[in-house]
């Protein structure tokens, strides 16, 4: 099959403290009481509605930064080099990003959200609420991060991506 290009516009922007990615977190788990917003262009509004509802979402954005992509990595919490899909690297053939995040409140089109490891002015793709039953599986593997995920809250951004 051949690769198709797929084009997305951004919903919105992600705003945070980050202006550069070194020193920042690696995931929301370590960005414990971290706040930001988001900025939701005016026409997707309407879609916030009943959003409010739920203590935390899932942000889906594009990682604007990441210029190119490395089948193989040396992923921050490990000095191997490893498969980017076993990894969470920026640096990916489609530089999507994930987060879930707390939703503090709704004000217009400004979501004010807390625990987001993401860089200043990142695109924001997608929201969907987190559904505890649905997005949290029972984990059987960790794979290669099995005695270092509980390293990740400290774990901050270097100059690998």
């Amino acid at each position: 099959m051949k690769r198709e290009k797929i084009e997305y516009s951004p919903i919105g922007i992600i705003k945070t403290p980050f202006s550069t990615k070194e020193g920042m977190p690696i995931q929301p788990s370590g960005a414990a009481g971290i706040k930001g917003t988001i900025e939701l262009f005016n026409e997707f509004v309407e879609g916030l509605k009943d959003l409010d509802g739920f203590s935390h979402i899932i942000l889906i954005y594009h990682l604007h930064q990441a210029k190119d992509y490395k089948l193989v990595v040396k992923p921050f919490m490990d000095n191997e080099l490893r498969g980017v899909f076993s990894t969470r690297a920026p640096k990916r053939p489609n530089a999507i990003g994930l987060s879930v995040v707390k939703l503090n409140k709704i004000e217009g089109n400004i979501l004010h959200i807390e625990n987001i490891d993401v860089i200043n002015n990142t695109p924001l793709l997608d929201i969907k609420p987190f559904i505890p039953d649905v997005d949290s599986p029972t984990i059987e593997k960790l794979g290669w991060l099995q005695n270092k995920s509980d390293k990740m809250k400290e774990k901050r951004s270097d100059n690998r991506f």
